[in-house]
C-alpha cells in the first residue's frame, strides 16, 4: 500500500524534522499541552481513600496505552487527588525510570473512565483544545522512537529522569485539529492491523514452543517406537515407559560443578568471558558481557566450561514470572568453550558412559523436569534459588545408548527445525513493528497525506499490504 504525500512543503528550520507540509505550524511541543502534573504514590491501602494509582508498569510500550492486568491501588486523600484525577484522553509520561536498553519518556493515552491518578514516577499531560489527544499520542511515540527525548535524560544515580520541561521546548509540526484526528484515526486503524499480524506472529512461537515441548517430553518418555511393548515407571509424573527402558534419579549418574563466586572488583574489561546465570536463556547460553582476567583460569579450574556442558541456574526470578530466570538450562556452544562459570550456577555433567550429554540435555527439557524445579524453587516474592538436591532428585527414564543416540538424533532436528521457525517468526515480528514505527513517523510529520484516507470495508489485509505501508 502507498501514500500520496502532500502537494507543497516548507523547511521546519528543525534539523532532524526536515521538510513538511507547508501549511503546517512549527511549535514547541509545550504549546499543545497544559504542561506535567506529578503524581504521587499515596500510602497503604485503608479501605476508604483507595484509588488505581498507573504506575510505569502498567504502561503497554507496544500499543502505547494503560494496560490494566496489575492495577495497584493506594490510599489518596480527597486533597491530594483533586488537582491530579485522570481524565479519558490524557497523556501519560514516564518521567523516571528506564534500563540499559530502554530510554525513560515513553508516553502512552489513558482512556478508561474510572478514578485515577498517575504514581510518583508518571506525569500528567492534557491536550489543550485546539489539539487531538490520539494525534499527540503518536507524535509522542515518534519522538520516543527518534530518541528526541535524549538530551532531557538525567542520570546521577542508577535510574533515569526526564526534564519535562527541556524536553516540552523541543519543537514540533502541528496540522489543522481536523487534520489531526484524521491522522489519529488512519493510524488507529493502521497500526491495528499491524498489531493483528504482530500478535499473530506471537502466537505461532509460543504454539512452535508448545509443539518442541511436546516433542521432546514424548520422545524422551515413549521412545520412538510406538509398537514397543510398555511397562510402569513407578513415578507418578512417568506413567509408563518402554519395557527395556530404566529409571533413574539423576543424582546417580549426574556429577556436578558449581559457579566459582568472583567479586565484582574481579570483572574487566578484558580476558576470560564469564557466564552469568542471567545469561543462560530459551535453551542456549547468550554472549556474555562481563570478563575476568586469564589468571583465574589456574585459581578456578572446577568453574571452566567445556563445549557441550548443560548449565543450569540456581537463582533467578520466581516461576510465576515471565521467562523465570531460576532452574534455566543451557548448553555450552563451542565459542564458550574455556570461559568460567559465575556464582548461582551449576554444571551438570554424565557421571558415567550409562548416559550421553546430549540425552541429559533433552531428559532436562521435558515439561516435567521444569515443573519439578518450579515446585522447588523457593524464596522470596521476586527472587527464588534451588538446592542442588531437589534438583537432583528427579528420577528420567534411560534407555540403551544406541537409543539415546537415536532419540538425540531425531530430536535434534525437530530442535534445529522449530528454532529455525521461531527465527522466522521473530524476525517478520521486528520487520513488522519498524514498519509501524515508520508508518507513524510519516503520518505525524507529514510525510504521507491520509486527509482522503477511508477505512475499507474489509478490514482483512494482506501481510504484504501492511508491511509494506510505508
Amino acid at each position: 500500500m502507498s501514500f500520496p504525500t502532500y502537494p507543497a512543503y516548507n523547511d521546519s528550520g528543525v534539523e532532524w524534522l526536515g521538510e513538511v507540509p507547508e501549511h503546517w505550524a512549527i511549535l514547541s511541543l509545550k504549546r499543545s499541552v497544559d504542561g506535567c502534573t506529578n503524581g504521587l504514590w499515596g500510602d497503604e491501602p485503608d479501605g476508604e481513600n483507595d484509588l488505581a494509582v498507573i504506575r510505569v508498569a502498567d504502561f503497554d510500550r507496544a500499543t502505547r496505552r494503560v494496560g490494566l492486568d496489575k492495577l495497584t491501588y493506594r490510599s489518596v486523600t480527597q486533597k491530594e487527588r483533586a488537582s491530579r484525577l485522570l481524565q479519558s484522553g490524557d497523556l501519560l509520561i514516564e518521567k523516571s525510570g528506564g534500563g540499559e536498553k530502554t530510554l525513560v519518556g515513553c508516553v502512552v493515552l489513558f482512556e478508561h473512565e474510572f478514578q485515577a491518578i498517575t504514581s510518583n514516577f508518571v506525569a500528567r499531560m492534557r491536550s489543550l483544545p485546539s489539539f487531538d489527544s490520539g494525534f499527540l499520542c503518536y507524535a509522542f511515540d515518534s519522538l520516543y522512537q527518534g530518541k528526541v527525548n535524549f538530551p532531557a535524560i538525567k542520570q546521577t544515580t542508577g535510574i533515569q529522569n526526564l526534564d519535562s520541561e527541556s524536553y516540552l521546548q523541543e519543537r514540533f509540526c502541528f496540522p489543522t485539529l481536523a487534520e489531526q484526528t484524521q491522522i489519529a484515526r488512519f493510524l488507529d486503524h493502521e497500526t491495528a492491523r499491524i498489531d493483528a499480524l504482530i500478535e499473530e506472529q506471537q502466537r505461532l512461537v509460543e504454539l512452535l514452543k508448545e509443539k518442541r515441548q511436546a516433542v521432546i517430553s514424548h520422545a524422551v518418555t515413549k521412545g520412538l517406537d510406538p509398537t514397543v511393548p510398555m511397562k510402569d515407571s513407578c513415578v507418578e509424573w512417568l506413567g509408563e515407559v518402554p519395557a527395556h527402558w530404566n529409571v533413574i534419579r539423576l543424582g546417580q549418574n549426574v556429577r556436578t560443578r558449581k559457579g566459582f563466586a568472583f567479586s565484582a572488583a574481579d570483572f574487566s574489561d578484558e580476558g576470560a568471558a564469564v557466564v552469568k546465570a542471567s545469561d543462560i536463556k530459551n535453551h542456549s547460553i547468550n554472549e556474555p558481557s562481563t570478563f575476568i582476567g586469564f589468571e583465574f583460569l589456574k585459581k578456578t579450574p572446577n568453574a571452566i566450561l567445556k563445549k557441550g556442558n548443560l548449565v543450569l541456574s540456581t537463582v533467578g526470578s520466581t516461576p510465576d514470572v515471565k521467562n523465570s530466570a531460576v532452574g534455566q538450562i543451557g548448553c555450552v556452544p563451542e565459542h564458550l568453550d574455556g570461559a568460567l562459570l559465575n556464582q548461582n550456577t551449576v554444571i551438570f555433567e554424565p557421571a558415567d558412559s550409562k548416559v550421553t550429554s546430549e540425552y541429559l540435555f533433552f531428559a532436562l527439557l521435558t515439561t516435567a523436569y521444569r515443573d519439578h524445579l518450579d515446585l522447588n524453587a523457593h524464596g522470596t516474592a521476586n527472587q527464588a534459588s534451588l538446592s542442588l538436591s531437589d534438583m537432583l532428585s528427579f528420577y528420567i527414564p534411560l534407555p540403551s545408548l544406541d537409543e539415546q543416540k537415536a532419540i538425540t538424533s531425531e530430536l535434534s532436528r525437530v530442535f534445529e527445525d522449530v528454532k529455525a521457525l521461531e527465527r522466522e517468526s521473530e524476525s517478520l515480528v521486528g520487520f513488522l513493528t519498524e514498519r509501524r514505527s515508520a508508518l507513524i513517523s510519516a503520518a505525524v510529520t507529514g510525510k504521507i497525506d491520509v486527509r482522503g484516507w477511508q477505512p475499507p470495508i474489509s478490514t482483512q489485509a494482506p501481510k504484504f499490504e501492511v508491511a509494506e505501508a510505508v
